[in-house]
């Protein structure tokens, strides 16, 4: 380690982060390696050590033959001030060596307030932000993750996106990369050859022109780039490498605890989630490999906590026997199994009983609206009868704690479905007083509300967002009709969601107010303690950039969108016919019950999803 970073790391916060060292970490011979790539995740290291991508990919590049992958995390405010005055550039843990040093720098984008972290991290390890400043084979520069299906505020600084599960078309990107650096190609040559790789989408093969009105015009291709690049999936699940020799983080990260990814997609369809569609088709791992998996994550890490982890986890076929897999090793020796992503139409007292075998978890649920109406227009496919059996169970199973997620700002959302998040509230509170057996430890129902953001590819794509200033009504109104001690209400941060719902549904023209931002400061935004929304205002301001325009304006429905280029499988006309099913209060039945014609199944070989 540098004796420069030795001397610093005794005055910033959490040390830990940034010395590497950890049980399970990879390291290679360099005389060995012909391939060096920066994995980088934008935020903090107990951020990115909990990430699931992070894990897979990080397994899969380094069991490639003379691949070397090592982490990079963004550095905390004092870590980050006290490495420029030293003049250290940003390092990866597992060798120390500065991004400089690395072939490729790769990204893991999962939410958009990570934008100015990804040109910080960029401007702090010395690599040109934009793509067109780096013309030579070195630091080529991609990304993957959920927010790439969007990428159009991020397109000038990235050489390409992965779009999709990256497990197959990592390999292919690297072996790619390194028959390019073998052969001598240019940055040029080498795009046009990485491009044709099946889930590639390279910006600058893409020309975009622009409306008198500020609407998008025409997304040309270039260099014979295809018009629509379509993501990849894996399939069987079964088949994707799941490391189960996972890094042990030096300190306490997010999710101290071992995840096991069950399945993949979602068979639900709530109009809302942008997960929910870009995750389809939907596929599961079988029973007795997840048993496999959880027993060696666990006697390889030591944790004594295992989760089930998926969009929709009790969706998954056959729970029960899945659990009753998992208890048979964890119950006797004292591991907590969790089953996060529970909903209320589907939770029994048969599953109640075989997760409270070691400890009692928490228990979450989404009814995301107040009433009826309002839940069937966003085809959340559950009943209040539902909502108020489920918590019953629980409170007759001895929690005395439920948390409830809602959201504020719904499209067709009314005051009456605003109060109506109240009434349900304090239906179950009545519920717990008449239900409890142990009324003695008291009740604490905790409520929050979420900024609705519309998202791509989902039926409320083109949806107007209201503003921050009537999200805040509706929050007081909410507020000043929930007084009680049983029960705590959080919020989100209004600007915060205001800007997300910008950098989700932006375009190119996004990309000089990023770069003003990170040089008037913005990093870290997702933390309370770094958002600065003024400093964000100034530089939409020093652009002549107008975030309504992304935001409370709305988008046509045969208005050109910035991600057009891209496919995540669905059809846009299946979005629309879901968006006026939505106007109606219609629902549209789960895949399991009834194939409504998405189209994601056509991404599967023989055709049929594993709904």
């Amino acid at each position: 380690m540098d004796q420069r970073i030795k001397r610093i790391l005794p005055t910033v916060q959490k040390p830990a982060r940034y010395v590497g060292g950890e049980y399970h970490e990879i390291i290679k011979n360099k005389s060995e390696v012909g391939l060096r790539v920066a994995f980088c995740f934008p935020d903090t290291y107990e951020i990115g050590m909990s990430n699931l991508g992070m894990k897979i990919l990080y397994a899969v590049m380094n069991r490639m033959q003379g691949v070397w992958c090592e982490r990079v995390f963004a550095p905390w405010g004092d870590m980050e001030d006290a490495m420029r005055e030293q003049g250290i550039p940003l390092y990866a843990l597992e060798s120390g060596d500065p991004m400089e040093a690395f072939d490729l720098i790769a990204f893991s984008i999962g939410y958009e307030m990570s934008y100015t972290n990804v040109l910080n991290m960029l401007r702090m390890g010395n690599i040109p932000l934009r793509a067109a400043d780096r013309p030579g084979l070195e630091h080529i520069v991609f990304a993957g993750g959920a927010c790439t299906y969007n990428a159009e505020p991020l397109a000038p600084f990235f050489d390409f996106f992965s779009l999709g599960e990256g497990e197959r078309s990592t390999e292919e990107i690297l072996e790619c990369y390194r028959a390019a650096k073998k052969n001598g190609l240019s940055k040029d040559e080498f795009l046009r050859e990485v491009a044709r790789i099946d889930g590639v989408y390279v910006p600058s093969f893409y020309e975009h022109s622009y409306n008198d009105d500020g609407t998008l015009r025409a997304i040309v291709p270039q260099e014979g780039a295809p018009a629509t690049v379509q993501k990849r999936i894996i399939e069987p699940l079964d088949d994707a490498l799941y490391p189960t020799d996972i890094i042990i983080p030096n300190t306490e990260i997010v999710h101290d605890r071992v995840n096991l990814e069950i399945m993949r997609g979602c068979i639900r369809g709530c109009r809302f989630c942008q997960a929910g569609f870009t995750y389809r088709p939907v596929r599961r791992r079988s029973q007795e490999l997840l048993a496999r998996q959880a027993q060696e994550l666990l006697e390889r890490s030591g944790c004594h906590e295992l989760t089930l982890s998926s969009l929709s986890t009790s969706d998954y076929r056959d729970l029960p026997g899945l659990i009753d897999k998992m208890q048979a090793y964890c119950v006797p020796r004292k591991i907590n199994l969790s089953v996060p992503s529970l909903r209320a139409d589907n939770f029994s007292r048969e599953l109640m009983l075989r997760l409270q075998q070691v400890r009692k978890s928490g228990l979450t649920f989404a009814p995301e609206a107040g009433t009826q109406r309002l839940r069937d227009a966003i085809n959340k496919n559950v009943t209040e009868e539902e909502i108020l059996e489920t918590c019953a169970l629980a409170f007759e199973g001895g929690w005395n704690n439920v948390k409830l997620y809602f959201m504020l700002g719904l499209p067709t959302e009314t005051d009456e479905d605003v109060l109506g998040i109240a009434e349900l509230v304090y239906k179950v509170l009545k519920t717990w007083k008449e239900r409890a057996k142990n009324k003695k430890r008291g009740v604490r129902i905790h409520v929050a509300t979420a900024y609705f953001v519309p998202k791509p590819f989902t039926p409320f794509q083109w949806e107007k967002q209201i503003t921050p200033e009537e999200y805040m009504r509706r929050q007081r109104l909410l507020k000043d009709h929930m007084p009680s001690r049983s029960i705590e209400y959080n919020w989100h941060e209004a600007n915060l969601s205001r800007l997300e719902a910008v950098l989700a549904r932006g375009d190119r023209r996004l990309a000089p107010v990023l770069e003003e931002a990170v040089r008037r400061g913005c990093k870290l935004d997702g933390w309370d303690e770094y958002f600065d929304y003024q400093a964000w205002l100034d530089a939409f301001a020093a652009c002549g950039v107008d975030p309504d325009f992304y935001t409370t304006r709305g988008y046509g429905l045969e208005e050109l969108l910035p991600w057009s280029t891209v496919s995540d499988g669905v059809h846009t006309a299946y979005l629309k016919r879901e968006r006026e099913r939505a106007y109606r209060s219609e629902t549209t039945p789960d895949c399991r019950t009834q194939c409504s014609a998405c189209g994601a199944s056509c991404l599967l070989k023989g055709g049929n999803c594993d709904a």
